[in-house]
């Protein structure tokens, strides 16, 4: 125990006397350590955040629309596709054994204002109150809009919790005016807050109104979506035989192609996982970069170490150290300074994480990344010091005396 104790202390010993030689040879451990556990907080970062966002489109919900969302066909094949149709609904409820709920929507971009607040760009969909169902979403305060209300063609709305602090700070905008372009909408409902999908855009930054005002006053203007949410256990099923009954009621033969998309998360899925691959790769690559190069200059430093204080080890070998003893001490030492390039490089990190998690997406680096982290710069402290140790231990005495 006591052979231990001294190594490490001479090891410790010699690692100060050289503090600005160690502290630079560690530079390239730093950065690779900085590289792996920044990636990996990123990545568990983009994780949560990818999750959540899908939680808004939800699992068993069919989009219909004209375009694929990851699609390749040519912007003027889709724009001449034929729009999609109100009457879609019923009579995909009606065939169809798999849809628990549907709604059509359609989308345009528009201000709303009241008195002197503005609330810019805000994305207004018209729907019919299946849409609650299809959404995801809850009302925080007052009410969705009725089937009555649907039907009349009433001019109510329900808005975005950002929508909700532009227009009505520290009110309440339950059954308040707004306007959109010359029309007044009385607020009846005002939906909880979702944040930001895929950190792209917010989902709060949104209005809704009944789907028969929308056409009675926008009927010419945006685009149209069907949201169709269908039994979570037959999801596959549901998607074919939507398919089969779109190609129905869009009069398709059988050797044409489809002219409308049915899109689900999946393909959101699939293009998150090449995202993440890429990322985990270029992390992987610079991290293995710049640990060989830290290795490679580690190892370096310490054959000169060796060279340095071969009449030390010679000494040391006269008075009855053995190879073993010799050895340790330049394995610790290597060690040594791996562990505190490792350590730089997780405190840098943590910083990064800080910064990323205030400023990107929540994000916090996983404790188990950064014990791995450690290890990894404790494995190449082993490997770098292993041939340089070896040589000292294996020095002759009566040589080693000798050299000046």
């Amino acid at each position: 125990m006591f052979a231990y104790v001294e190594s490490l202390r001479m090891a410790l010993s010699a690692i100060w006397d050289n503090k600005l030689r160690a502290a630079l040879t560690t530079l390239g451990i730093i950065i690779g350590i900085l590289a792996v556990t920044l990636m990996g907080t990123l990545i568990s970062g983009l994780d949560r955040s990818f999750e959540k966002s899908m939680s808004f489109l939800g699992r068993d919900v069919l989009y219909i629309s004209k375009h694929e969302w990851f699609g390749q066909e040519e912007w003027w094949e889709i724009r001449n596709r034929p729009d999609l149709k109100v009457d879609y609904i019923e009579k995909l409820k009606n065939q169809s054994k798999y849809v628990i709920a549907a709604a059509p929507v359609a989308m345009r971009s528009v201000n709303i204002t009241r008195k002197d607040e503005m609330a810019m760009g805000i994305n207004l969909a018209g729907t019919t109150p299946e849409f609650a169902q299809t959404a995801f979403m809850n009302i925080e305060s007052g009410r969705f809009y009725t089937e009555g209300e649907d039907r009349s063609g009433a001019r109510v709305i329900a808005i975005g919790y950002d929508v909700a602090n532009a227009l009505f700070e520290n009110e309440n905008p339950i059954g308040k005016k707004v306007k959109i372009g010359n029309y007044v909408f009385r607020v009846v409902g005002v939906t909880e807050k979702q944040g930001k999908f895929l950190g792209l855009f917010s989902m709060d930054n949104r209005a809704i109104i009944p789907l028969g005002t929308y056409q009675r006053l926008f009927a010419r203007r945006g685009w149209m979506r069907l949201d169709v949410k269908v039994d979570d256990e037959h999801i596959d099923e549901a998607k074919d035989e939507i398919i089969a009954i779109m190609r129905r009621l869009r009069g398709l033969r059988p050797e044409e192609k489809n002219d409308f998309a049915v899109n689900q998360q999946d393909a959101f899925r699939q293009q998150y996982q090449t995202m993440k691959i890429a990322i985990g790769g270029t992390g992987l690559f610079i991290t293995v970069l710049s640990l060989v190069v830290g290795g490679i200059g580690i190892m370096n430093i310490m054959f000169v170490s060796v060279k340095e204080r071969t009449k030390e080890i010679g000494v040391r070998k006269a008075v009855g150290a053995t190879q073993g003893s010799i050895m340790r001490q330049f394995l610790l030492e290597a060690l040594f300074i791996c562990l505190f390039g490792g350590a730089v490089g997780i405190v840098l990190a943590l910083g990064g994480s800080f910064l990323i998690d205030k400023f990107v997406f929540p994000s916090t680096m996983p404790v188990s990344l950064a014990l791995i982290s450690l290890i990894l710069s404790s494995v190449v402290g082993v490997v770098a010091g292993l041939a340089p140790s070896y040589k000292a231990a294996r020095l002759d005495p009566i040589e080693a005396l000798r050299y000046e």
